[in-house]
């Protein structure tokens, strides 16, 4: 009776594990390439006008959370981007093993003639937890850490690839400022230059 009672709830554990394994969304180098492609209006910001605006939107907006957007949100938003879920461990720059995969795909899709030759922010961003100007700093070591990834490891041009740390500056959902959803990676093509 144990027997089956231990096998009944192997099978259950594996079918849900299955379902589980199943339900979750693979991330593909074509659609990391289709939400970056494309013809776009042209918009002249450069990575250090882009962390600038994020310390300046701190220190006019001092406090736990900003009441405003960055001055450039609209230009970024109008433009080619993707956004991606890479893990770091707990309080630093180092990039999780398991993320290695989502950076390769990242780095297959640069490698493509469809996105070759273009440029592309790498723009870190964190949930709202903890101090603002800490979470900025974080945010810019984590972009770092994906470009050097990019660079070094998967041979991703250098010259083509800008990191940006946005803090929680940006939050992906306003509405739940300490979720997980805020913690990402963005790429956004600026096009040829």
């Amino acid at each position: 009776m144990k027997r089956l009672l231990l096998a009944g709830i192997s099978a259950a554990f594996l079918a849900a594990s299955v379902s589980a394994v199943a339900a979750q969304t693979k991330l593909s180098r074509n659609e990391i390439i289709n939400s970056l492609q494309g013809a776009q209006e042209e918009v002249n910001v450069s990575a250090d006008e882009l962390q600038k605006a994020a310390i300046e939107n701190i220190k006019k907006y001092p406090g736990d959370n900003s009441p405003q957007s960055l001055p450039l949100a609209d230009k970024l938003a109008s433009l080619r981007q993707f956004n991606v879920e890479i893990t770091f461990d707990f309080d630093s720059a180092r990039i999780r093993p398991e993320s290695y995969e989502t950076v390769g795909l990242i780095a297959d899709a640069l490698h493509t003639p469809y996105l070759q030759g273009q440029t592309f922010f790498i723009v870190g961003h964190t949930d709202a937890k903890g101090a603002r100007e800490y979470n900025l700093e974080l945010s810019i070591k984590r972009a770092q850490a994906v470009r050097e990834a990019l660079v070094t490891t998967f041979r991703v041009p250098g010259e083509y690839l800008f990191a940006v740390g946005l803090g929680e500056e940006q939050l992906r959902d306003p509405s739940q400022p300490d979720a997980a959803i805020n913690r990402r990676v963005q790429l956004i093509n600026l096009g040829y230059k």
